[in-house]
């Protein structure tokens, strides 16, 4: 069965408006946490990462030089007491490139060596 012009019109327009409406898959980003400083003492974390739009499925990247601090997924009230509970500790990254994918909402992370948290070494990232 033949389809007329106007069939084809109507076919190419639905398509058309299908690929505008679409919703647009983005690709994720990475953000280095820290720039070129990386995770370590020198940084003002909450002052970089105001400086970062972040997304949900976007990657943090640590890098620091291995044994001299690690990276630990904690919760709010572990955020802020610079303490990770025994399940969180049990996630510590110690590879010097660790690697975090952002969930939607905040994400906390700090560093769990005595000390190092309270001089700074933890990062709140909300991701949209």
């Amino acid at each position: 069965m033949a389809m007329g012009r106007g069939s084809v019109n109507l076919v190419l327009l639905s398509f058309l408006l299908v690929m505008i409406c679409a919703p647009r898959r983005t690709l994720a980003d990475t953000h280095i946490v820290g720039g070129s400083q990386g995770w370590g003492f020198s940084v003002s974390y909450d002052s970089w990462a105001g400086g970062q739009s972040f997304a949900t499925g976007d990657t943090l990247v640590f890098k620091y030089q291995a044994g001299l601090h690690n990276v630990v997924p904690v919760g709010a009230a572990g955020y802020r007491s610079c303490k990770a509970s025994s399940s969180e500790a049990s996630r510590a990254a110690t590879t010097g490139d660790d690697k975090f994918t952002l969930k939607k909402g905040s994400n906390y992370f700090i560093c769990s060596i005595p000390g190092h948290c309270a001089a700074g070494m933890k990062i709140q990232v909300l991701a949209q």
